[in-house]
């Protein structure tokens, strides 16, 4: 019988919530355990071992999450999964255990809420924004470094991976050079302090100082606006023409500082750290800088500074086919995700070069951290900066000492070091954000060289830097695009870069721009060279090759020749006619040349030439991704090394395919309508109107570019929407997808 003031719908409702509760798949964890400092992923495997999703008593009671699956669905579903507060009167809700703080815009809402805030701080940190911090990056880190550099010891994170984020930082938003170092300390302790700890209490006075501060910049640059973002911020209004409020900006304002330090910090010095650990992968770097490029992707995916964050469950649902109810708690631990190994192939392997497309250090969804092209640029310039100037730094025996906790985030408190003392450099050597020096060429010859395929030779002033066989350049085209190609000219060459482009209709646009806009005399921009495809020393070697895959092999077969090394090369095309650099090559090497046209004679035969290779050989292979599956299906036990044109076991998706055609777009919130030409992206073309518009990959897998559709049909071309949400077409990443029909009007 019921009592008083319980319906029978009532009593229903609680026995199901008690049979839930009763089936809840239980572990005992806690993602602030001490022993997450020494291994922050073995705890989360255990618990996907035994259950993907599982509910703990710990902080309350929250669901623990593992999967990478279940984790990105959930960080992109804000209607199910809220980030913002359960009430006024409970703290954050975007960490577990709920922090008691003051508001932080727009972390802490969701859209359309969110929106706002979001639109207000995206220009600041767009891409080409960036571009243009990079010369104060350099000379902060190369003042901060100068600090210590004759000393021959220090402490790379009271002296170096703390300083720099902050100077930067605060320099860019407008705080005088006396609040850095004050800042510096109360920062850094709020994130590495355990929850509710003396420590925590101590950083949170110190930010009572710095929301003061906040307060007071705002006020003088709206009296006297200057060159720096606060003075930016305080002159925008709200979509209504409503001014934002002190309160509004200084919490805005606040994220961005606390995002923009705290994280840099801990990613660069477990950088460090590894660095001191992996001598091989210093090594490496060292004689290859520009492999930094690609290892920072590696060292976000295996080291990232947010571990978790968490979210409230808006409505009953179920995670990864577990039940779960309005009003839990759910953590969404980014490490976990990042060494899923449904996602990332043997992730508990460091891999410098790997391709960890996809990870999820920077977030997904509407929070995907915004400042993402900063913290690459100040963590790129740091981690220079120490392989040039302190190339043989080595850590104490005291060790380093990691922060309180890694539950919400890693980090250390110390890495001293000791090392051979160098000069002071006083002005900094000023590269791009990539980290690689831009140089401005001119286009001294185009030749056709096979069907579809042309050659182009670049000179410059004098002699140009070095390359060895297996390196590229990335070619900054007129459009902007930013195109990679293998040098396959000779290295002895010091006047001239030799690539070749075959012109792929159905590609990203960038060959086609080569194609048809290069032209000799045209001047052209390029980074580089970069090395991730190096020859080993080695007696013998198997190249095979297919395709255009054959540019970076010719320059390998040339040096193995020169070597008096023992080679042959297996060469794959479609025709005869389509296959660079072939009767060269076969006159010139003769029967060590194999050449598999295929119209003539079908596919390569790799299971005989494999069998036919010595024991050592080193296999070298560049070609399309179906060739480098075949080859590493049958290669056995000799030693590979490949460079893809795609990622492994994830195609790189072309952003405008061969049959794209224009469409209307209307930005409804920016009162624009245009066309989108067959030959641009939607991306480009929005970026003409919003410029601020937040981007990252350009390939649709990282999610940044999520925009919501609110009317139309989009042409989904992504790697992150389930089909569910492809049928819904509720969103769309405007990097490579376009219109289905000829109209779309986005949320922009």
């Amino acid at each position: 019988m019921a009592r008083p003031g319980q319906t029978p719908r009532k009593l229903a409702s609680d026995a199901v919530e008690m049979a839930v509760e009763a089936a809840r798949p239980t572990v005992e964890f806690d993602h602030h355990a001490p022993e997450l400092i020494d291994d922050p992923v073995r705890p989360y495997a255990e618990v996907r071992g035994k259950c993907p999703v599982a509910w703990t008593e710990s902080h309350g009671g929250h669901w623990v999450t593992t999967r990478y699956e279940d984790i990105a669905r959930i960080a992109r579903d804000d209607a199910t999964f809220s980030s913002a507060r359960r009430s006024e009167d409970s703290g954050l809700g975007f960490v577990i255990p709920e922090g008691k703080a003051s508001p932080q815009y727009p972390i802490e809402l969701d859209p359309p809420e969110s929106t706002i805030y979001r639109d207000l701080i995206n220009p600041l940190l767009s891409r080409s924004a960036i571009e243009k911090l990079v010369p104060m990056i350099a000379q902060h880190v190369t003042d901060v470094v100068d600090a210590f550099v004759e000393d021959g010891h220090a402490d790379l994170v009271q002296q170096l991976t703390n300083p720099v984020p902050t100077a930067v930082t605060l320099d860019w938003l407008g705080f005088p050079r006396e609040d850095w170092k004050r800042l510096a300390g109360p920062i850094h302790d709020l994130f590495a302090a355990q929850p509710g700890s003396e420590r925590e209490m101590r950083g949170g006075m110190g930010l009572a100082f710095m929301g003061d501060r906040i307060v007071e910049i705002m006020d003088e640059r709206r009296a006297e606006p200057e060159n720096d973002a606060v003075s930016w911020l305080v002159q925008q209004v709200k979509p209504t023409g409503e001014p934002f409020s002190n309160d509004e900006m200084t919490s805005v304002i606040f994220l961005l500082i606390a995002g923009g330090v705290d994280t840099t910090t801990a990613l660069t010095s477990s950088t460090l750290v590894h660095l001191s650990r992996h001598p091989e992968d210093r090594k490496r770097l060292i004689e290859d800088p520009a492999l930094l490029d690609v290892a920072t992707e590696e060292f976000l995916r295996a080291y990232p500074p947010a571990q978790a964050m968490a979210r409230t469950v808006m409505r009953d649902t179920e995670i990864g086919g577990c039940p779960v109810m309005k009003g839990d708690r759910v953590l969404i631990p980014w490490v976990a995700a990042n060494y899923d190994p449904e996602a990332f192939p043997e992730p508990e392997k460091f891999v410098l070069d790997r391709d960890p497309r996809g990870h999820l250090t920077f977030g997904i969804g509407s929070h995907r951290c915004p400042g993402a092209h900063l913290a690459r640029a100040m963590y790129r310039e740091m981690i220079t900066q120490v392989l040039e100037r302190l190339p043989d730094y080595r850590i104490d025996p005291v060790g380093p000492t990691p922060t309180e906790s890694w539950g919400s985030q890693s980090g250390w408190d110390h890495i001293p070091v000791t090392f051979t003392p160098g000069p002071k450099r006083e002005t900094a050597t000023t590269k791009s954000a990539t980290g690689l020096d831009v140089q401005l060429l001119s286009l001294a010859a185009v030749e056709p060289i096979a069907d579809g395929v042309v050659s182009l030779r670049l000179t410059g002033d004098g002699e140009l830097p070095s390359w060895e066989p297996g390196a590229h350049l990335d070619l900054i085209l007129p459009s902007g695009k930013v195109r990679q190609y293998s040098l396959c000219g000779d290295p002895a060459d010091t006047t001239s870069y030799t690539v070749a482009v075959l012109r792929e209709q159905d590609g990203r646009g960038g060959s086609v721009e080569v194609h048809d806009v290069l032209a000799v005399g045209s001047p052209i921009r390029v980074r580089g060279p970069k090395n991730h495809f190096r020859m080993v020393d080695a007696e013998r070697f198997l190249f095979v090759a297919g395709g255009i895959g054959i540019t970076p092999i010719s320059a390998m077969v040339r040096e193995a020749e020169t070597r008096g090394a023992d080679w042959t090369l297996l060469y794959g095309g479609r025709t005869r006619a389509s296959m660079a650099f072939a009767t060269k090559l076969q006159e010139q090497y003769g029967d060590r040349v194999q050449l598999v046209p295929q119209d003539e004679l079908g596919h390569p035969d790799l299971m005989a030439a494999f069998a036919a290779a010595k024991p050592g050989t080193q296999v070298y292979c560049c070609g399309p991704e179906g060739l480098l599956k075949a080859v590493e299906n049958t290669v056995g036990d000799l030693d590979l090394h490949v460079e893809r044109f795609t990622s492994s076991g994830t195609d790189r998706v072309a952003p405008i395919p061969a049959d794209s055609s224009e469409f209307i777009v209307k930005l409804a919130r920016a009162g624009h309508e245009f066309r989108v030409p067959a030959d641009r992206t939607l991306l480009e073309a929005v970026r003409d109107v919003v410029p601020g518009v937040p981007y990252d990959c350009e390939e649709g897998f990282c999610g940044s570019c999520e925009t919501r559709v609110l009317a139309g049909r989009a042409l989904h071309r992504d790697t992150i929407l389930t089909e569910a949400e492809r049928a819904e077409s509720s969103s769309m990443m405007i990097c490579v997808s376009r219109c289905a029909s000829d109209r779309l009007t986005l949320d922009l």
